[in-house]
């Protein structure tokens, strides 16, 4: 676990590390960057300015390959072993080659969770992983580096430009006064002490809520020993995605705060999973807080079109009326002035503050300012669920599932009784012919 300035040839190290290795180990490496588009821009194409060469040539010399995929950045060597870039946004989509070496490039801004999904191949590999990055705020890469410190078969090291003499103080001063004129003074000073002194102190840039939650972990807010209360109604705000992940938040309210629970994310399964993890973890009966668009049809398992709303009928969640479209920014604003309220077990940590304190403006690198939308990553799940919760919390009234109704069956395809039911006229059958 390697926490090293900014240009101080992190990158440059794994490729020769990887190529060494690859020569003992005939065996499947990946460079893994936060998403996959950064990969070929970062990684493939990147020239090394002192040599004028591609870096992945010097770390890989022709005259070792075997074969080049420049599509899918991949290399093959003559002893059969392999090196790819990918994603760790899609760490699960490379299917068939478990590797061997892994190198998690930037990982303060990666879904913590290509870890956990990889870590079990790894270690049946008996192989190894390197994670390099520059600080970014005290996030998962912090508390990886806290964790790699304490264990003795890890290794963990924090490099500032103090330490390598790789810049010159004049080029940090430099590049202080750029970030001046982009993001102002105090933005700029926060940017220098995180990517050239490595400090974890400083919230990430952009960051829609990072001063609210460094003010809750200041005041002891963010890893408590909360438990349901059986007199307080238990709620779920949803971010309810289709091929993305689900995200809920947990939560009760009570006179003056929020309890938070605890946070779940997971991608590929339908309601009838949620509704199993719910009950497993106590958080039932659950109100759900969903948004607008759970009013819109989908095909269920039996290709009968029914709403999100009805599916989680279908699995005795009672939900509340669904919020009404509103502008990003608008969530944002209600997220920031719930925060001060929120108490967080600490069953949240390990993704759902990840996620509160990377979910950002997107950069608009063209004109160099933060758009008021949002950058869509692995962290947006969970930043768009507290979102709902902020604009939902207050709400109290469930709907309530219509009487008779048979689910997800559409008005031309119903019985005559069924109709009836629906529009809740109680006389028998037999009257009603």
């Amino acid at each position: 676990m390697c926490i090293w300035h900014r240009r101080a040839g992190k990158d440059d190290v794994c490729l020769h590390w990887a190529a060494r290795s690859m020569m003992l180990k005939p065996a499947t490496y990946w460079h893994m960057l936060p998403e996959y588009s950064q990969g070929r821009k970062a990684i493939w194409n990147a020239i090394n300015p002192h040599t004028g060469k591609r870096r992945i040539d010097e770390a890989f010399p022709q005259r070792l390959r075997s074969s080049t995929n420049d599509q899918e950045m991949f290399i093959r060597l003559r002893n059969g072993a392999t090196w790819q870039v990918v994603g760790s946004d899609r760490y699960d989509s490379t299917v068939g080659s478990p590797p061997y070496g892994l190198v998690f490039s930037e990982w303060a801004l990666a879904n913590p969770s290509a870890w956990a999904y990889l870590a079990p191949i790894v270690i049946e590999n008996d192989g190894w992983a390197l994670f390099i990055t520059t600080s970014r705020g005290r996030n998962h890469a912090y508390s990886m580096l806290e964790m790699a410190r304490q264990e003795p078969d890890w290794f963990a090291e924090v490099l500032t430009i103090d330490d390598t003499g790789a810049m010159s103080k004049d080029a940090v001063e430099k590049q202080r006064r750029e970030y001046v004129g982009i993001f102002g003074q105090d933005a700029a000073d926060a940017l220098i002490e995180q990517e050239y002194f490595c400090s974890f102190e400083a919230a990430i840039l952009g960051a829609f809520w990072g001063r609210e939650l460094r003010k809750a972990e200041q005041e002891g807010r963010t890893s408590l020993d909360l438990h349901v209360n059986p007199d307080l109604p238990i709620r779920g705000a949803w971010d309810i995605g289709v091929d993305d992940p689900m995200a809920i938040w947990v939560y009760q309210v009570e006179p003056g705060r929020i309890n938070v629970l605890d946070y779940y994310e997971n991608t590929g399964f339908g309601f009838e999973h949620y509704a199993g993890w719910c009950k497993d973890n106590g958080y039932w009966p659950m109100v759900c807080d969903v948004p607008h668009d759970a009013r819109a049809r989908i095909l269920d398992a039996q290709a009968t079109p029914r709403t999100r709303v009805e599916s989680m009928f279908s699995c005795e969640f009672k939900v509340n009326d669904p919020l009404a479209p509103y502008d990003v920014i608008d969530g944002v604003n209600a997220g920031r002035q719930t925060l001060p309220l929120a108490h967080f077990s600490k069953r949240c940590n390990a993704k759902g503050l990840e996620c509160l304190r990377n979910y950002r403006h997107e950069w608009d690198e063209k004109n160099r300012v933060f758009r008021e939308t949002e950058k869509h990553d692995w962290s947006s799940h969970g930043g768009s669920a507290w979102r709902y919760l902020s604009l939902a919390w207050r709400l109290t009234k469930p709907v309530t599932k219509p009487k008779g109704r048979p689910l997800g069956i559409p008005l031309s395809g119903m019985t005559m009784s069924q109709l009836h039911d629906l529009t809740g006229w109680d006389r028998p059958q037999k009257e009603r012919v």
